[in-house]
């Protein structure tokens, strides 16, 4: 539980590997369901249908932003560790160097193979009583210092996100020092695929 700003940042195994009769799955999925984010409902759906599976089956672990006031939800990211593919292209020299550091370079290709975090969801809660209550930057930077935690923990030195092709979306990564590097196309039994842009910064 990492304390930041006036929220605290919650793995969900906390609840899942609870005794406390305060916590537990069910109180989880309660909790869950107060969720809501029309602007992205696959965001939505991913953490009231799929979170908790994913981390049983130690798919991608999901963190909740909760408010220090009064434990409302207020947002949440996923984390996993995926491997990762890099153009050596779109990158100084400076950054290429650190790549090489931690990654199997393929020069007839020019790319880098390693393993890296994917924030793979990030989405704030737009539910009337709480939506004014935490920022999109304040939701990316406890991402981040995560991802930080964890490579202080087990290494590594690259985050990455996926987004849709959209100016400000892509804009509001950036301004966090995420570089463009390449896309990738979903691949859903829920919905049409489409193009999403790759993104990554060093920690």
């Amino acid at each position: 539980m990492q304390p930041a700003n006036n929220f605290i940042v919650l793995n969900i195994r906390e609840y899942l590997a609870s005794e406390d009769k305060r916590l537990g799955e069910d109180k989880l999925v309660q909790l869950l369901s107060e969720f809501s984010c029309p602007l992205n409902p696959d965001v939505e759906r991913f953490l009231k249908q799929q979170a908790i599976e994913f981390a049983k089956k130690h798919q991608a672990v999901t963190y909740l932003v909760l408010s220090l006031e009064d434990a409302e939800l207020l947002g949440y990211f996923s984390i996993t560790i995926k491997p990762l593919v890099v153009k050596a292209e779109p990158f100084s020299n400076t950054v290429k160097r650190k790549l090489a550091r931690f990654s199997e370079i393929d020069k007839n290709e020019q790319t880098y193979n390693l393993a890296a975090y994917l924030i793979a969801q990030l989405g704030k809660n737009f539910n009337d009583k709480v939506k004014e209550r935490i920022t999109g930057q304040e939701l990316l930077e406890a991402a981040i210092r995560q991802t930080q935690i964890l490579q202080y923990q087990a290494g590594g030195m690259v985050a990455f996100v996926e987004a849709d092709n959209k100016e400000k979306l892509l804009s509001f990564y950036e301004n966090y020092g995420f570089k463009r590097f390449d896309t990738r196309q979903t691949i859903s039994d829920v919905a049409e695929p489409h193009e999403l842009i790759q993104l990554l910064r060093l920690l």
